[in-house]
């Protein structure tokens, strides 16, 4: 308790200090456009999203809890209502999108039925199913499903039979339901966290399940792309807590077919309910430019490997968020949250990711929605504006100042250039190898850390189920660009 109150206390003096009494001289930064042809061209529906299967079917989940048991949140929530036209309107606003179901319960959840040794055991019913399916079709999403993996003695890993994954699949079938994404089981180098020593496979095993699975899937859903490994990565310690579990390089290398998708996952940051912390989620953390580098070190590792041992697959980011373990409370759900999701979205891209998968649309403090009030967070606008302005096709953009960020898409023939200022300070801009830049859309708040979103100094707001570019007064650019904002500008 004292702990908890000593560290508010050198918080609330910390942003006082350095975002309140703190005045800083305006600095001069160039911006490039490196080259005039786009460098790589991402998917329609490069900005994605997850409802986490504990959400979804009523599973251990993190809003109210304190701490972590066995990988999860200490509160059970009930399952998500799917039905919700306001849910709807919300995620229509953000399409195209993949819609990933997966997390930490995937490897523990039923399909359909309870067994009677487990009363407690968490249920993916056919009539949750049945709604999630709907739910994708009322909305056009495209569905990424993460199947069970199963807990089972080290042993016996290179001979996965999963009985239940063909129960599920014959019923997808049969009712005609799209899964166009599978993946087998969840962060499976971290099982031995959450499962024990004896359930953690090796990448050699966990190639040879995975030809298994593949073949399973495709008897059922032949259109199906095939996912993998969906390692995790920490920043510093890279994909584990310790080098015998590190698993994606000789998995890539041992497979024996062609992965449609290579996958992996990245939180920037922990949240202070993780009981490893490797760079805590703190406000001067996520405004920091150094906590960035580990995404582009270890995309470019994961680029090697790929092109090395399956270089016909995309790469995809498949979970991301700001902080693990269900997003930091009053950081994750505010503006400063903004800063850290605009510069991986950029950063991603260019990068040579296809898709990045949001955790989450809804569910925890770093839910793009409010899971009890469906209410949209700071985030959700970001991610609402990037996808009205940011096209597939993406060009390279370089500046001279750390802090300042820029990124360029193309949707035709516009173009669009992200600026993100993560200092306590204004910019002058010099642009170099642009034709012109016209007007713009600035995203700012009253407070670096406020529950609300500013665009063009006006508060978004569905208005009769809608939202529009055409609701924000367009801002004329002048070259500058004010302290802690992201801004799109069209050129």
């Amino acid at each position: 308790m004292f702990n908890s109150l000593t560290s508010s206390f050198y918080s609330r003096i910390y942003r006082f200090v350095h975002f309140k009494a703190r005045r800083v001289a305006a600095k001069q930064v160039k911006v490039k456009l490196e080259r005039f042809s786009p460098v790589t061209q991402v998917e329609a529906e490069y900005l994605s999203f997850s409802i986490d299967i504990s959400v979804l079917v009523g599973g251990f989940w993190w809003e109210g809890s304190n701490g972590v048991k066995r990988g999860l949140g200490t509160l059970r929530v009930p399952p998500i209502d799917l039905h919700t036209k306001k849910l709807d309107r919300l995620v229509q606003a953000l399409g195209p999108a993949y819609l990933r179901i997966g997390g930490s319960e995937a490897d523990k959840i039923h399909y359909f039925d309870k067994p009677e040794q487990e009363p407690d055991a968490i249920v993916l019913t056919q009539t949750m199913w049945d709604n999630l399916h709907k739910f994708i079709q009322r909305n056009q999403l495209k569905l990424v499903f993460t199947f069970k993996y199963g807990l089972f003695e080290r042993s016996q890993h290179g001979s996965w039979q999963g009985s239940e994954v063909q129960k599920l699949l014959a019923y997808s079938q049969q009712h005609n339901y799209q899964i166009d994404v599978c993946e087998l089981g969840n962060e499976l180098n971290a099982y031995w966290a959450f499962h024990g020593l004896k359930a953690q496979p090796g990448g050699k095993n966990l190639a040879q399940d995975y030809a298994t699975f593949a073949i399973v899937v495709k008897s059922y859903l032949p259109q199906t792309k095939i996912m993998g490994p969906g390692s995790a990565y920490w920043p510093k310690l890279g994909e584990s807590l310790a080098p015998m579990f590190n698993l994606t390089k000789k998995f890539l290398a041992y497979l024996s077919f062609e992965l449609d998708i290579v996958s992996w996952h990245y939180y920037p940051f922990q949240s202070k309910r993780s009981p490893v912390r490797t760079r805590t989620a703190t406000l001067r953390n996520m405004l920091s430019p150094t906590s960035y580098h580990y995404f582009a070190k270890y995309t470019e590792k994961l680029n090697f490997w790929r092109h090395l041992h399956q270089p016909q697959a995309q790469f995809w980011t498949g979970e991301t968020g700001s902080a693990q373990c269900g997003g930091q409370p009053e950081l994750s759900d505010r503006f400063v949250s903004c800063f850290w999701w605009a510069e991986q979205l950029g950063n991603g891209a260019v990068s040579g990711h296809k898709v990045m998968i949001r955790q989450s649309l809804i569910g925890g403090d770093y839910g793009l929605i409010n899971r009890l009030t469906l209410k949209p967070r700071p985030d959700y606008w970001l991610s609402w504006i990037w996808g009205q302005l940011m096209g597939s096709q993406v060009y390279k953009v370089s500046s001279n100042h750390p802090r300042v960020r820029a990124y360029c898409h193309g949707k035709d023939t516009v173009k669009t250039l992200m600026l993100i200022n993560m200092g306590n300070f204004a910019v002058n801009i010099d642009l170099e190898n642009f034709e012109s830049i016209t007007t713009g859309y600035v995203l700012t708040a009253k407070s670096i850390d406020a529950k609300k979103i500013l665009i063009n100094g006006i508060k978004p707001k569905f208005n009769k189920g809608k939202v529009k570019l055409s609701d924000f007064p367009q801002k004329r650019f002048d070259g500058t660009l004010p302290a802690f904002s992201i801004s799109f500008w069209r050129c």
